[in-house]
């Protein structure tokens, strides 16, 4: 058995002892041959070289709930006075590499120095285009957050910046955050590798976030598979007054079903939830599969329409737009 790098604890559900996995759920794992023969099939759909963006200058502090879409999966949840942000990247690559890997369209919706005091990160799971160290160390130098990612994560985040202040948890994990708020740490249905030999040695997941008297679900990556986890978050955590929720990344769908949802999949999840309003994310800045570029809020849109469900309820944000939520 191979030594996991990250991580060392007790089999569980999800953990053999060396890697996490998906229980009930589709495999996520691919081929060599599956890789292959995505390449071979790509669609000939290019992105545009870059689309405008008019950055957001946030107030320092929020008294209700504000969110604020930077781009692809990083959002700043302003929340009762709570500033934080979700997988942040800054970067121009969603990639190991500075030179090559999908390169962002969109310019980050806030200037990393018009950011407010940010107080904590919630880091989903390991993957170039959601955990960035150069945009970590950054915003650790300015700021000095509170990390809360699930297991493993913490090791590869401390590798790099020695003091910062990380707290990691298993699913089900609740992490005190400031001003009384908590983080709880939930499943989602995905996977994690940072290079060769390393895939699943660190945990994945989203977050049910309680502050200020409000519940917030951040998703981080997941597929919806038996859509069994998001009916038990429901049962267990109630419905949340907003989700953050993927709506891109999904094409083709034998090969990303398991790992991401689609537009239509994301609503199913919305209504699983229960929840009261949805923002539309991880879409739009990063090429990093098949769809076109503007197809995510389009099928969302229609898919809204057919469901009957009205648009306001679930948003699929640009960078640099922001959404309040009474």
């Amino acid at each position: 058995m191979p030594r996991n790098r990250y991580y060392s604890g007790p089999v569980t559900d999800h953990f053999d002892g060396t890697r996490f996995f998906n229980p009930g759920e589709p495999e996520t794992d691919r081929t060599l041959r599956d890789i292959l023969r995505w390449r071979r099939e790509l669609p000939d759909n290019p992105w545009p070289e870059s689309v405008p963006v008019t950055p957001a200058a946030p107030e320092a502090r929020v008294e209700g709930l504000r969110v604020t879409m930077v781009g692809h999966a990083t959002l700043l949840i302003q929340v009762a006075g709570l500033n934080l942000l979700t997988d942040p990247v800054w970067s121009d690559r969603a990639s190991p590499l500075a030179f090559a890997g999908p390169k962002r369209i969109t310019a980050p919706g806030i200037r990393l120095d018009d950011l407010p005091p940010i107080d904590a990160i919630l880091l989903s799971h390991n993957h170039y285009d959601h955990l960035d160290i150069a945009t970590l160390k950054a915003l650790h130098q300015r700021h000095a957050p509170l990390i809360v990612t699930p297991l493993g994560n913490d090791s590869i985040v401390r590798r790099h910046i020695r003091d910062a202040r990380v707290e990691a948890g298993d699913w089900g994990t609740c992490i005190n955050l400031p001003q009384g708020a908590e983080a709880h740490i939930v499943p989602a249905t995905h996977w994690s590798s940072r290079g060769i030999g390393d895939r699943r040695m660190a945990l994945w997941g989203g977050f049910m976030l309680r502050a200020g008297g409000r519940l917030i679900y951040f998703a981080g990556d997941t597929g919806y598979g038996t859509g069994n986890i998001f009916k038990a978050m429901h049962a267990r955590y109630g419905a949340p007054d907003l989700a953050l929720l993927p709506i891109g990344a999904y094409d083709p769908r034998w090969f990303m079903a398991a790992q991401h949802t689609d537009p239509e999949e994301a609503i199913r999840i919305m209504r699983d939830l229960d929840a009261r309003a949805a923002i539309g994310m991880h879409w739009g800045t990063f090429k990093l599969t098949d769809e076109p570029r503007d197809e995510p809020a389009l099928r969302l849109a229609a898919g809204l329409s057919a469901a009957g469900i009205a648009p306001a309820r679930f948003r699929a944000l640009q960078p640099g737009e922001a959404a309040d939520f009474a």
